[in-house]
């Protein structure tokens, strides 16, 4: 069974269900986070996003890491998975995300983020986990400041 974050899927709404990966990115101090502009607030979240059709959930990763921090990353490991019932503005849909979680370590810098407003930033995996978004970005990260992972954060 996948834990699920935040409310049940709401009366009358159609979902659409997307598959997403997205990592918790350790340089065994810090983690790497992405911050995105939208239209009402910054969203500070983890580096990661839909896997397009045909696409695997690594290349799809290692794509989207790339685009929305400038970095390159390898280890890429799992860790688990969430699902999460909620309105996706950008895209003007009602999703369930289905999001699995892997743990990585940064590699090379190549340059700065190919995705508009996006923007890396590093921060503590304890102040992470009371700024992300997505509760279940929360739950890992609270879960790599407890050192509860198999893999190290601090």
């Amino acid at each position: 069974m996948i834990r699920r974050f935040g409310s049940g899927p709401k009366e009358g709404v159609t979902y659409t269900r997307r598959a997403g990966a997205y990592a918790l990115i350790s340089d065994g101090q810090d983690l790497l986070l992405t911050e995105q502009e939208t239209d009402l607030q910054l969203e500070l979240q983890l580096p990661g996003g839909g896997i397009d059709p045909g696409e695997s959930p690594l290349a799809a990763l290692h794509r989207e890491i790339l685009e929305e921090t400038g970095w390159r990353v390898s280890g890429l490991r799992r860790i688990g998975a969430y699902r999460w019932f909620t309105y996706m503005p950008e895209y003007d849909l009602w999703a369930e995300k289905l999001c699995a979680i892997y743990s990585a370590r940064p590699v090379l810098r190549v340059g700065q983020p190919s995705e508009a407003r996006h923007r890396p930033i590093w921060m503590s995996a304890c102040t992470a986990a009371d700024r992300l978004f997505s509760p279940g970005d929360r739950f890992f990260a609270q879960q790599a400041c407890e050192g509860a992972l198999p893999v190290t954060f601090r």
